[in-house]
């Protein structure tokens, strides 16, 4: 019962290591949940099969299991998944192969009783722990290659932790093999090398984890450094509109002076100022499309594109349902929603952007909506989250996030699917906001 128990923890340790080595090289196309219940699943198949004791069946289900585990699982050609599961499976055999010629090199007589089972856990976490080391080396050389990122100092730093317990559980096996130590001492010699594997385990997760929030945080501040700049834009915009009501409202005085530059008979003069007059941006007039200075601005911007993109842009924003909303999160909701719709309508024939905002009186909630013309579902198959046509597939996402950040903000709700029927993709936020009557 005992070694059937030891043997299953190998086999979580090996499916630790599995997901440790898939996260970091591939894109998921499942939820984390999802995924480490299917690993779980084929990592318990893989134990039953071993108790029928052929090492042949043991190799080969393992290559398949985890062929299996990587081509449904992860956004993977099946010629990579069976490339990465052949990887595995031969650094899982190279390192017990290793091992056991290790300790039969330095401790000939460690195998000649095998009735001593904490001989055999010495073993098997020795070779996990090489294993571990090797798979953690591999992802990280396949990660840099694949993304020609630097080398990373701190991955052979990491890298001394499990050779270091490599060397300290080779250690433990001369001191059995040339003292006598009671039956006591060995179970705790072997309880050592389990714990010395949790803890290179612990490390490397606590360590991955570190990186993805700092991934994470360091995303959020491009995030917000692009909306700031964004709503920086179109605060210029609002001033080049200020200077052109400003130059409507001296017309008069441009108009005095060149006639008086006309009346001395300098017609050069009179070309030179028409001309200088013409070409001023104060004077190019951006139709008005709803009541919020900026808000009008960014839809003037789209509106240009949908018109050289031949995209019908219909736009109903009722009165007073953006004052809420700060400069900047305006700018972040209202441009990644628009810059997907144009993406999706574009090239597409009458292809159209509804955009509308109300809000439900007598109450706080304001519904904005965007439908947009979409040739077909921009759903991943069998999955709720969004599939990129962008070619940078590292920049995925950062839309999306910024909308549900700023309608978490205003303690809001996204609504986002696809209509077969009519070919269209429909976004519906609701927004608490406050009643300026209470």
């Amino acid at each position: 019962m005992k070694e059937n128990l030891f043997y299953l923890f190998c086999y979580i340790v090996e499916a630790v290591i599995m997901w440790q080595y898939s996260a970091s090289l591939f894109v998921s196309k499942r939820p984390n949940k999802e995924r480490a219940f299917v690993l779980a699943i084929v990592y318990l198949f893989l134990f039953f099969l071993h108790l029928f004791g052929l090492a042949w069946l043991n190799i080969l289900s393992f290559l398949l299991v985890n062929f299996f585990f990587l081509s449904t699982q992860f956004d993977l050609r099946w010629e990579m998944a069976l490339f990465h599961a052949a990887i595995v499976t031969a650094v899982m055999a190279m390192g017990e192969l290793t091992v056991y010629g290790l300790i039969s090199r330095f401790s000939p007589h460690f195998f000649s009783d095998p009735s001593l089972f904490h001989r055999t856990i010495l073993l098997a976490v020795l070779s996990k722990t090489l294993y571990f080391m090797v798979a953690y080396f591999l992802s990280h050389s396949f990660r840099s290659q694949k993304k020609n990122l630097p080398s990373d100092p701190s991955v052979l730093f990491l890298g001394l932790i499990p050779l270091a317990s490599s060397f300290i559980m080779i250690a433990l096996i001369n001191i059995g093999e040339n003292e006598s130590l009671s039956p006591a001492n060995s179970w705790m010699i072997s309880l050592s090398g389990i714990f010395l594997l949790l803890i290179n385990l612990l490390v490397f997760g606590i360590n991955q984890y570190s990186q993805q929030k700092n991934a994470r945080f360091t995303e959020m501040q491009v995030l917000l450094q692009k909306e700031y700049d964004t709503a920086e834009y179109y605060k210029m915009l609002l001033d080049q509109k200020e200077n052109q009501s400003i130059l409507i409202h001296d017309i008069k005085k441009h108009l005095q002076a060149i006639s008086l530059l006309n009346e001395n008979g300098d017609s050069h003069k009179v070309s030179a100022y028409i001309r200088q007059l013409l070409e001023s941006s104060d004077l190019k007039e951006s139709a008005k499309t709803c009541g919020h200075e900026m808000l009008n601005a960014i839809l003037s911007r789209y509106r240009r594109q949908c018109y050289d993109k031949d995209i019908d842009f219909i736009v109903d924003i009722r009165n007073g349902t953006a004052d809420f909303l700060s400069e900047n999160d305006l700018t972040a909701l209202f441009c990644n929603l628009l810059d997907n719709a144009v993406e999706a309508a574009e090239g597409i024939p009458d292809g159209y952007m509804e955009i509308s905002m109300i809000r439900k009186a007598p109450t706080d909630f304001v519904i904005l909506s965007v439908i947009n013309s979409c040739r077909t579902t921009p759903f991943a198959k069998d999955s709720h989250s969004l599939v990129s046509k962008k070619a940078d597939r590292d920049r995925h996402g950062f839309g999306i996030k910024s909308i549900q950040r700023t309608v978490a903000k205003y303690q809001g709700d996204l609504q986002m699917y696809y209509s077969e029927d009519t070919k269209t993709f429909h976004t519906i936020i609701t927004m608490i906001a406050p009643n300026p009557q209470k």
